[in-house]
């Protein structure tokens, strides 16, 4: 049986009703992005329709969940929350803190060492609050929900970015930061800016080397970065019904690399299969009863642009391959002129290794056609020229792929079973000879792909394509290869061409295995004492943050003036510093090493205003702090894409700084900022950035008459005596102002519960 089987329950049966009043609210036909989202408004029957892209909204999600880096701050923060038990089912997976080094069991056992500190403490606390606890090694967060928790219709939120994954079960789930999780586990409302619709229209059937991968790299390439942002992709047409329910998980999970709030596909036979094959037939038959309800309108379908804000169309049948990158996942090429590409930009053609797995593409199905290709090298005579490893998503997948064959398949050319975790993906690469920093090409089937992201090194260049594509360019050891046009020369000298993957969507003996990796939490945790030592270097208990002192803020010193792409990774930077996650004094001396200051072009180098000096962005804002001086941030555009890591707005806030005023934010970033209880800026006009001089004294004016709509007013005092000023706009409602004045949407949180 499905875990939380009654919960489920209930949201299908207020489905209907639900459904229908914001039908009759909204006067027209319903997406079922639109389904969803009203079904699940804090108010419950919808009484008026939202406004997309403006109108803020309380939701009550139907679950959490976290992983291992992110949980350490959400549990913290939860624990000041004064509640006994999480208000709704809440889970924790260990899957971020284990280091690919070596292979699965050698590196599973260091990591069970070397975060004991860690991994016992995210124990405790789930026991003690009523959380399910996934232990390391069960497997990547994304690939566990999708197997045991997604549910059609449902609504989740979850502290890591690629928490969309779960739009391939017909699940609206959404990246957020830790505070957002401590909001719903404490049982209040989660507010949401109402997003703006993206309807995508899948015709045709994927044949040949194509993959539901390509279809995520052709939207990447389509609408950029930043193109999603504020918005919910939603897929429909006989191409969507085609995929598989894993290969709608694809999609969805990449979709956090184009900005996008999350994306979902509607019911359909592909999620009832995939639901009995995982044990949860019971989820199955609930659905069948209220499938009209699960997926958008007809009338929706049948004139989208009525009713989504863009309409894109794929045709299916014709998508070809794609490989996007380097350095961002929305440089798409199609693989014919991928080759050219390469030439033309000189970038390195040979391949040295090529990686799949991930949350995004481990599944039975992706491991079983990249197998297919791989048998075809062991059968035919060829020998993998680049280094390969498999990371599978979780204990289920990598016991079933394992038991059917597929690991020995890989083993036999030359692959490296990696931990069912995060590994490679996220930096926790301990990847021989990155150090040396040399110019070099791996292609991944991961989800993101910016520079540094995997094994530390700027000259990575990093490729992302789908698993078949990867294994088959692994085999070449050369980016130029072609499999559909290409030959390839075996040990006997004979060329030959790779035939077309072919796999199973689900295992046709069904998943398996021994230990899921499953803890229950303690019936009554009231005993359950959460210990953390006063001289840990990976835990810190929390202090509260300031309240707001009431008056505008004046004589703010400039901290950086960041140029260009500034995702969280270059504010936070993870790798070797995802240990120091729960301790914010610690991991607060990587804050903004890795962004570019605008005035030298140089990374971790800015002026200390006080004694004129250049030196490390942190140990600069740590003498401001000391000295009682407040900074600022200033950033270019989509400021803070990427992940939903906290710490890059619990960083800056705990050293000092006050505000961070930017050309445009990603969407989770400015709510996390919002959170902490920092001002998140933007320039009304977006020249002004153009202003701002490296000595400047910057004060905030405005803020005794804080309001929603109400700009601010910034002031620059230059260091030869001259001044400009200029509107800053904000995007923060009344509920937000009240985060602000509080110190952060926390400490209102301990205000209400304790009242």
């Amino acid at each position: 049986m499905a875990f939380d089987i009654d919960m489920i329950g209930k949201v299908y049966a207020a489905l209907p009703g639900r459904i229908a009043a914001a039908r009759k609210a909204l006067g027209k036909p319903l997406t079922l992005t639109e389904k969803i989202l009203y079904a699940h408004l804090t108010q419950g029957d919808a009484t008026t329709a939202f406004e997309r892209g403006k109108s803020y909204v309380d939701f009550n999600p139907d679950r959490v969940a976290m992983q291992d880096a992110t949980a350490q701050m959400a549990l913290l923060q939860f624990m000041q929350a004064g509640r006994p038990k999480v208000a709704v089912p809440s889970t924790v997976h260990c899957d971020h803190l284990i280091q690919a080094k070596t292979g699965a069991t050698e590196d599973l056992a260091t990591a069970k060492d070397t975060n004991k500190e860690v991994y016992d403490f995210l124990a405790s606390v789930s026991n003690k609050y009523g959380i399910g606890f996934w232990k390391p090694g069960a497997g990547i967060i994304h690939q566990v929900i999708l197997e045991q928790y997604a549910f059609p219709g449902g609504m989740m939120i979850g502290t890591d970015s690629h928490t969309v994954n779960a739009g391939g079960l017909g699940m609206i789930a959404i990246g957020v930061g830790g505070a957002d999780a401590c909001d719903v586990m404490a049982g209040l409302p989660w507010e949401l800016k109402f997003p703006k619709l993206i309807g995508v229209k899948l015709t045709g059937k994927l044949n040949g080397w194509t993959s539901a991968k390509d279809v995520i790299l052709k939207v990447a390439g389509i609408l950029t970065v930043k193109g999603g942002t504020g918005a919910i992709l939603e897929y429909f047409g006989e191409g969507a019904d085609s995929l598989s329910c894993t290969g709608k998980g694809t999609i969805c999970n990449m979709g956090a690399e184009i900005g996008a709030t999350t994306s979902v596909f509607g019911y359909d036979v592909k999620m009832a299969d995939y639901l009995k094959s995982t044990a949860r037939a019971d989820v199955a038959a609930m659905a069948d009863k209220v499938a009209e309800h699960l997926k958008g309108d007809a009338e929706v379908y049948a004139n989208p642009a009525a009713y989504f804000d863009q309409v894109i169309e794929i045709n299916l049948s014709e998508l070809e391959p794609h490989i996007n990158g380097p350095f961002t996942p929305d440089l798409a090429w199609p693989l014919s002129k991928f080759a050219q590409a390469v030439k033309e930009n000189n970038w390195p053609a040979k391949l040295d290794v090529g990686l799949i797995g991930s949350c995004t593409n481990s599944s039975y199905e992706d491991i079983s056609r990249a197998a297919s290709v791989a048998k075809q090298a062991v059968d035919k005579g060829l020998v993998a020229k680049s280094e390969y490893t498999i990371t599978p998503g979780s204990e289920q997948v990598r016991y079933t792929v394992e038991r059917d064959g597929f690991l020995n398949i890989f083993d036999k050319m030359g692959g490296v079973v990696l931990a069912n975790a995060c590994g490679p993906c996220i930096g926790q690469w301990a990847r021989h000879n990155a150090d040396k920093g040399e110019k070099n090409s791996i292609i991944t089937s991961f989800n993101r792909n910016f520079a540094k992201r995997n094994d530390g090194n700027p000259n990575t260049h990093a490729f992302v394509a789908s698993p078949e594509i990867v294994t088959a360019l692994a085999i070449a050891g050369d980016l130029t290869f072609n499999p559909l046009t290409d030959f390839l020369t075996n040990d006997k000298g004979e060329k030959i061409k790779l035939d077309v993957p072919n796999g199973l969507e689900l295992p046709s003996k069904g998943f398996d295995v021994e230990d899921a990796g499953f803890q229950a939490p303690a019936a009554d945790g009231s005993k359950v004492v959460v210990a953390v030592a006063p001289d840990s270097s990976r835990l810190q208990l929390l202090d509260s943050f300031p309240a707001w002192e009431g008056t505008d803020l004046t004589g703010l010193k400039l901290l950086i003036k960041v140029k260009g792409k500034c995702t969280t990774d270059h504010i936070s930077m993870a790798g070797p510093w995802l240990k120091y996650r729960g301790h914010l004094d610690n991991i607060s001396n990587n804050m903004l090493i890795g962004a570019v200051n605008y005035f030298n072009d140089k990374t971790d180098n800015v002026k200390n205003q006080l004694t004129g000096t250049y030196g490390p962005v942190p140990a600069t804002q740590r003498a401001y702090k000391a000295a009682g001086v407040g900074s600022i941030v200033v950033g270019d555009e989509n400021y803070g894409e990427g992940s939903s890591r906290e710490h890059a707005a619990m960083e800056p806030r705990f050293l000092g700084v006050r505000a961070v005023l930017v050309k445009s934010f990603a969407r989770i970033h400015e709510t996390n900022l919002k959170k902490q209880g920092m001002l998140a800026l933007t320039f009304a006009d977006k020249s002004d950035y153009d202003k701002i001089r490296e000595d400047d004294a910057i004060d905030i004016i405005g803020l005794t008459t804080f309001a929603p709509g109400s700009p601010l007013t910034l002031v620059l005092r230059h260091s030869d005596g001259t001044t400009d000023q200029f509107k800053v706009n904000h995007t923060y409602n009344q509920g937000q102002i009240e985060w602000f004045k509080a110190g952060s949407a926390l400490n209102l949180i301990k205000m209400s519960l304790k009242s």
